[in-house]
């Protein structure tokens, strides 16, 4: 009997870690979307490529409170109406459209003073490969969060390595801000 007793609860002990485990990775996957290119920094900061409507009501069941979107709207995976979508969500939608080839100090500025309006507010940025989202959010880190560069570095890159426009506008920032892309881990890379 001694033997059954303690193989009952050997089951018990197994059942019961294996409903927390299946538990822990649906949670898991609930707070990391599949969004394309996803990058958490914080429990209230993230960015990804352009998410599709499913995706952005997963966000805001996840505790998304608002979305950044850094693209223009006529791009080919732009959701139509993104803003109606993510206001009926919950979430506040700000839209700074970046253009592509010519991304802006005051882009930048604008971002970082939506995101300074409420530091605490968990927010998704993003654009539609998370290659914008991922440089401003970058920076911000750096200017405004005191990240080591170092360690933004590495978040950036491996999402994407900048190319050559992008760079320079992302050295143009830090210097505005008296930082500079210097530092013992970055490899800014010929992309």
């Amino acid at each position: 009997m001694g033997m059954t007793t303690a193989h009952h609860r050997c089951q018990s002990l197994v059942l019961t870690a294996l409903v927390c485990t299946l538990v822990l990775l649906t949670s898991h996957a609930r707070a990391e979307p599949t969004m394309l290119n996803y990058m958490a920094y914080s429990p209230t900061l993230a960015s990804a490529g352009q998410p599709t409507q499913d995706q952005l009501a997963g966000a805001a069941q996840d505790g998304v409170e608002r979305v950044v979107y850094l693209a223009l709207t006529d791009q080919d995976r732009a959701i139509p109406n993104e803003d109606r979508v993510v206001r009926e969500l919950g979430m506040q939608f700000v839209h700074i459209p970046v253009i592509w080839q010519t991304p802006t100090v005051d882009d930048f500025e604008t971002f970082a003073a939506v995101l300074n309006q409420d530091t605490a507010r968990n927010t998704l940025v993003h654009c539609q490969v998370n290659w914008r989202a991922s440089s401003f959010v970058f920076l911000y880190r750096v200017i405004y969060q005191h990240i080591p560069i170092d360690e933004a570095f590495l978040d950036l890159v491996s999402v994407w390595t900048p190319s050559e426009h992008w760079r320079e506008f992302i050295t143009e920032v830090l210097s505005r801000h008296g930082k500079s892309t210097d530092c013992e881990l970055c490899d800014w890379g010929d992309a």
